[in-house]
């Protein structure tokens, strides 16, 4: 019995190691090499500076950036550690009084007309709260308040929305989208 015991042991401090601190060690040094920027939170880095990562939605509120999808993470959105989307159904009164809310407050911020279309992801949050991407349609909706606000031509900025759309993934998969990100840095860097 005692045999089996120390058999038992051994197996258990065995897998330990190799499940605990040689393959996950492995696997770190293996992504470091290989994918470093992404094994590292594909951080954008602006002058020296650690400015977001283009994989995690932040809160663009000021009337001169693109904003992004509503965010339902946390309890004021956009917090990574509460990631999660709202879990409301589509009857829930909450989640119609939100969006419809959503809607409003895109027509009022970008000088839409009342029966003026929203695009879909200005008005709903994404499953995660954390999408940092928007669609090109929800892009261009906010060209004309962004321009307005710095004080550029509406060509100019539509132009810089253009440039930063991405395809769909290996040409395939997804639609296409703007990482706001990006494109608020883009924006900053303009003359």
């Amino acid at each position: 019995m005692l045999r089996q015991i120390a058999s038992a042991a051994a197996m258990i401090a065995t897998l330990t190691v190799i499940t605990g601190f040689i393959y996950p060690l492995t696997m770190t040094g293996l992504t470091q090499m290989v994918f470093p920027g992404q094994a590292n939170g594909s951080i954008i880095i602006r002058d020296g500076v650690p400015v977001g990562s283009k994989l995690i939605g932040q809160s663009f509120t000021s009337p001169g950036y693109f904003h992004g999808r509503p965010s339902a993470a946390g309890q004021d959105g956009y917090d990574a550690a509460g990631s999660s989307g709202s879990n409301l159904g589509p009857t829930n009164r909450k989640l119609m009084d939100t969006v419809s809310g959503n809607i409003k407050k895109v027509r009022e911020e970008n000088g839409l007309p009342e029966a003026a279309a929203v695009p879909s992801d200005l008005a709903l949050s994404s499953g995660s709260g954390l999408d940092p991407h928007i669609s090109p349609a929800a892009a261009y909706v906010q060209v004309e308040r962004v321009a307005r606000e710095r004080g550029l031509a509406v060509n100019e900025i539509r132009h810089l929305v253009g440039r930063h759309v991405e395809g769909r993934q290996w040409g395939i998969f997804g639609e296409p989208r703007v990482n706001v990100l990006k494109l608020n840095l883009a924006l900053d860097a303009l003359p």
